[in-house]
């Protein structure tokens, strides 16, 4: 089934449950032959970093660092909000794979036909 779909994600390791979910429910979406798209902001766009999802396995679930290894190796992007990203000095070197610093409009533009979204 073909299209697009958006995961927003506004928390890192302050909220790992709602961190690990949303990966989940990303990586669920890109198996499904979806176009897909983390959009990490404001606190999110601290797990661009390589190294500050290691310590996030919530019970029950894939560690975040593997839920995320395994979103990007299947196609997924992770977009990462440029004014929070500056906001919190974090390193442009450090990105995990898959990750691009981005502005808004990039957002806009994916979801400009109508692809659907969830927040975490």
């Amino acid at each position: 089934m073909p299209g697009k779909y958006v995961v927003s994600l506004t928390c890192a390791t302050d909220d790992p449950d709602k961190a690990t979910v949303a990966f989940v429910v990303a990586n669920a979406a890109v198996a499904s032959d979806k176009d897909t798209v983390v959009f990490l902001s404001t606190e999110g766009t601290r797990l661009s970093q390589k190294g500050v999802a290691d310590s996030v396995h919530e019970s029950g679930f894939a560690a975040l660092t593997e839920l995320m290894t395994n979103f990007a190796k299947a196609g997924g992007k992770i977009y990462v909000c440029s004014p929070c990203f500056k906001k919190r000095a974090l390193d442009e070197n450090n990105l995990v794979p898959g990750a691009v610093i981005v502005g808004g409009a990039k957002l806009v533009e994916f979801m400009s036909d109508g692809a659907p979204s969830i927040s975490y």
